[in-house]
């Protein structure tokens, strides 16, 4: 054999899974082909869902789109490295982040029985795809292997290379190359042809020591080879036998396994499955942690706007605070004033120097109770921006602080102020804008016996982008402030006919709600009012908002 000439051994399974697999090692236990998808012959007819949408075979290491199809790895990659990638399938464009891989949908593939590929050669086997090249590497006998040391075993290890003899220089095999040198002499020939008529003797002696043919299944008789020829003849119901019983022993050992096998591919199956809804649930719990990180930061911006709002507001009343301080010393002037009049008037002098001091000190009365209505003005506006700073909901919910109802009822009964607005709420940061009106001595068909109650829409800074008309279920109660928490309410629908909730084109809209919402003797004879102090609640449906 001429072993100066070296031959490239053919591709191995190894070989064609490293260069087909370049990041992996050769000992993966997963054969993946160089590209596209799996071309084996599968036992049973395959779904579409595991066949690639660009290549149409197997998938193989399947990546999902976010329109739900499914790729080749060595597909996705392709079609990732054009311009403008899009679904062969639905032609909707692909965004590479949001292309993950379905592990879930590979362990299904990986379950899926095929042939060998050596089945035209002779293999019968029928395995799973993800066994292929374990059963390649270590069970197939019909797989065409390759020596990774071909070269150097050829050299300097095979024993059946050819080497000189040094005696009569032919070419001999080393693993003969001694007895080669050994026949070369005449007596060595002679022993060895003794040797030979010696073994050629004992094989067919009747007396030579021997064993039953029957030993591994159990029969323990020795003898020579006659006695066991005689043994054989005159033991064959106890041969029969002793098959029969080493074959009962090979059917329980093959139930036995067999068993054990069904247990595990139900173990198997179980687990898969729970990796399965792991995954899944892994998945949606990332998917609400994103969810809940995009709210935290809308909130932490709405923190911040507020807390500006509120630094704002307090450079704004510093000045009012200043002026509620003038407007005390103010009152007290006026009532040194009051008291200086009231002794002038008692004192008895001249009519003209009385009048004169009468005129003056109602002049300067005059100038300080306008003085005195100015800041009050301001303090009431200050105090009413206050009340909504502090009160503002935004969750759809209002709850209405109204005190001093003695003292507001009596205005609406003289025809001061007939109705209170509360502070405006929301139905979300973006959401409407509204208030609740109230009219303590009642309005329309109520009046002078009831409590009337309305619902208003505010114009919104957001109601662009909001739809129209307003549909949201509203709810009107008065809070029983006793233990029994007796609340009166009344709920309804808005009609998407009337004005009242359509798009407001002013400040807000016409009110709309109960003018008979509760009997003035019930409200005032229960325990509805607390302390002068009466609760009333708003409460808005938002479960079934839209985001603007």
């Amino acid at each position: 054999m001429d072993t100066s000439k070296k031959t490239e051994p053919p591709l191995s399974v190894e070989m064609v899974q490293q260069r087909a697999n370049p990041d992996r090692s050769p000992s993966a236990s997963i054969y993946v082909p160089e590209q596209g998808g799996y071309k084996e012959k599968f036992v049973n007819a395959v779904e579409d869902k595991y066949k690639c949408e660009k290549c149409h075979f197997i998938l193989c290491n399947p990546k999902q789109t976010e329109c739900g199809h499914r790729f080749c790895e060595t597909c996705m990659n392709a079609l990732l490295s054009t311009p403008s990638p899009k679904c062969t399938a639905c032609q909707e464009s692909i965004v590479k982040d949001k292309v993950f891989k379905d592990n879930c949908c590979r362990r299904e593939l990986l379950a899926l029985q095929i042939y060998c590929r050596n089945e035209n050669k002779g293999c019968k086997e029928q395995l799973s795809l993800g066994q292929l090249l374990m059963h390649l590497k270590t069970d197939c006998q019909f797989e065409e292997l390759a020596c990774p040391h071909l070269p150097d075993h050829i050299e300097k290890t095979c024993k059946y290379r050819e080497t000189t003899c040094k005696y009569c220089k032919s070419q001999v095999p080393m693993i003969m190359l001694q007895v080669h040198i050994i026949m070369q002499t005449s007596s060595a020939k002679t022993h060895i042809f003794f040797l030979l008529q010696l073994n050629a003797h004992l094989s067919e002696c009747i007396n030579a020591p021997s064993t039953c043919s029957f030993k591994r299944y159990g029969c323990t008789f020795q003898g020579t080879n006659q006695q066991i020829k005689a043994h054989e003849a005159s033991s064959a119901v106890q041969h029969v036998n002793l098959l029969k019983e080493w074959s009962n022993a090979l059917e329980n050992k093959v139930a036995l396994l067999q068993n054990e096998s069904l247990e595990k591919n139900k173990s198997i199956q179980t687990l898969h499955n729970q990796i399965c809804s792991f995954e899944i649930e892994i998945e949606r719990q990332k998917e609400m942690l994103r969810n809940n990180e995009s709210k935290i930061l809308h909130l932490q911006r709405v923190i911040d706007s507020q807390a500006e709002k509120l630094k704002e507001l307090d450079k704004e009343i510093r000045p009012f605070r200043q002026n509620w301080e003038e407007a005390d010393s103010m009152k007290s002037s006026v009532e040194s004033l009051q008291n200086r009049v009231t002794e002038l008037e008692s004192v008895d002098k001249t009519a003209g120097q009385g009048a004169r001091n009468t005129s003056m000190l109602e002049t300067q009365l005059s100038r300080h109770d306008q003085m005195l209505s100015v800041h009050d003005i301001r303090l009431a506006d200050m105090d009413l921006r206050f009340q909504v700073l502090e009160t503002a909901s935004y969750n759809g919910v209002l709850i209405w602080k109204i005190r001093d109802y003695k003292r507001r009822k009596q205005e609406a009964v003289m025809g001061k102020t007939l109705s209170l607005y509360s502070q405006p709420f929301y139905t979300g940061y973006f959401g409407y804008k509204m208030c609740a009106r109230v009219y303590l001595n009642g309005d329309g068909m109520g009046k002078g016996t009831h409590l009337s109650l309305f619902f208003v829409i505010m114009r919104g800074e957001y109601d662009a982008l909001l739809p129209w008309p307003f549909k949201q279920k509203v709810t009107l109660m008065l809070m029983d402030q006793g233990p029994s928490r007796r609340h009166l309410g009344d709920a309804f629908k808005p009609d998407p006919n009337s004005s009242s909730f359509k798009k407001p084109t002013g400040e807000m809209n016409i009110a709309s709600g109960c003018p008979v919402f509760v009997a003035q003797t019930v409200l005032e004879n229960g325990t509805y009012i607390k302390d002068d102090t009466i609760f009333i609640k708003v409460i808005v449906d938002t479960s079934d908002l839209p985001d603007p």
